[in-house]
C-alpha cells in the first residue's frame, strides 16, 4: 500500500506540477507558430506565383493566358500540399514521435495501397499528361465523357467542367479519354436561310451578299467577311441557302443568331418572302360534285 500511495502521490504531483504544464504550453505555442508560419508561407507563395505568371510577357518565359490560368492554380495547390505536409511532420516532432519510423511505415503502406489504388494512379498520370501536353486549360470550352462546358479547374487527379446551365461536373482524369476543345482555334458560324420557291433566287442572293459586306463593321467578333455559299438544298417548300462566317473562338452561336436577324430584316425590306408551312386540303366530295 505504501508503494502504491507513493506512486499515486508522484503522479498527482507531476500532473499538478509546473513542469508538465510548461511543456504542454511550449508545445501548444510551437504548434500555433507552425500553423501561422504555414499560412503566411502559403499566402506569400500564392502572391509570388501569381506575380510570376502575370509577368509572362516579359523575358523568355512566355505562355498563353489559358495555360497561365491552369498552371497558376496547379502550382498554388501543389505549394499548399507541400507546406501542409511539412507542417504536419513538424507538429509530429513536437510530440517527440519518431518521424523516420513513421515515414518508413508510410512508405510501405503507400506501396501496398498503390497496388490496390490503380485508378488513383491512372488519374494522376493522366492529369500529368493533360497538363504537360496542354490538351485543355482553365477557361476552355470542351466536350468529353458526355459532358460539355467550360473548364474551371485542372488538377492532377480530377478536372472540373461547368456546363452553361450552371452544373459543375467533376471528372477523374483517367476517364478523360477523348476531348473536343472548341477554344483553341477560330470558330465557324453556319447559317441556313430559306427562301420560298415563288421568289427570285438571284435577287435573294444579291440582297444577302450586299448585307454580308456590311456585317464585319457591326460585329467585331467577325474575323472575315461572311460568305454566301449558294443553294444548299431544295426542301419541300423552300430553297435553302447557306452562309458561313469565321469568328473568334466560341462566338459562332452569337454571330449565327445575329446573321439570322440581319438576313430576316433585309429580306423583309426587299419584299422577299421566307416560306412558312402550308397545307393543301383535298375533298373527294367536291371532286365528285364537279364531275
Amino acid at each position: 500500500m505504501g508503494d502504491a500511495q507513493e506512486k499515486l502521490d508522484g503522479a498527482v504531483d507531476y500532473v499538478t506540477g509546473p513542469d508538465l504544464w510548461i511543456t504542454l504550453g511550449l508545445g501548444a505555442l510551437q504548434i500555433v507558430l507552425i500553423l501561422l508560419i504555414s499560412l503566411v508561407v502559403i499566402k506569400l507563395g500564392r502572391r509570388v506565383i501569381s506575380k510570376f505568371f502575370a509577368n509572362r510577357t516579359r523575358g523568355p518565359f512566355k505562355i498563353s493566358q489559358r495555360r497561365e490560368a491552369t498552371l497558376n492554380k496547379l502550382v498554388a495547390n501543389s505549394l499548399s500540399y507541400i507546406v501542409y505536409f511539412i507542417a504536419f511532420v513538424m507538429i509530429l516532432e513536437t510530440f517527440t514521435l519518431d518521424i523516420k519510423a513513421l515515414l518508413a511505415g508510410a512508405g510501405v503502406a503507400g506501396l501496398a495501397i498503390g497496388f490496390g489504388a490503380q485508378n488513383l494512379v491512372r488519374d494522376v498520370i493522366s492529369g500529368f499528361f493533360i497538363i504537360f501536353e496542354d490538351q485543355f486549360s482553365v477557361g476552355d470550352y470542351i466536350q468529353t465523357s458526355g459532358v460539355e462546358g467550360f473548364v474551371e479547374e485542372v488538377g492532377l487527379r480530377t478536372c472540373k467542367v461547368k456546363a452553361w446551365t450552371g452544373e459543375v461536373h467533376i471528372l477523374p482524369n483517367g476517364n478523360v479519354t477523348q476531348v473536343t476543345n472548341y477554344s483553341v482555334h477560330n470558330s465557324i458560324a453556319v447559317v441556313d436561310v430559306s427562301v420560298a420557291y415563288e421568289e427570285d433566287i438571284e435577287k435573294a442572293e444579291q440582297a444577302i451578299s450586299e448585307l454580308l459586306k456590311e456585317l464585319p463593321d457591326r460585329y467585331e467578333q467577325m474575323l472575315t467577311e461572311p460568305q454566301l455559299l449558294g443553294v444548299q438544298s431544295l426542301g419541300a417548300s423552300d430553297v435553302v441557302m447557306r452562309i458561313i462566317s469565321e469568328v473568334q473562338p466560341m462566338e459562332h452561336w452569337v454571330i449565327a443568331r445575329a446573321i439570322r436577324k440581319e438576313v430576316k430584316n433585309r429580306l423583309d425590306e426587299e419584299g422577299i418572302e421566307i416560306p412558312f408551312p402550308r397545307m393543301v386540303m383535298y375533298s373527294r366530295q367536291d371532286e365528285q360534285a364537279e364531275a
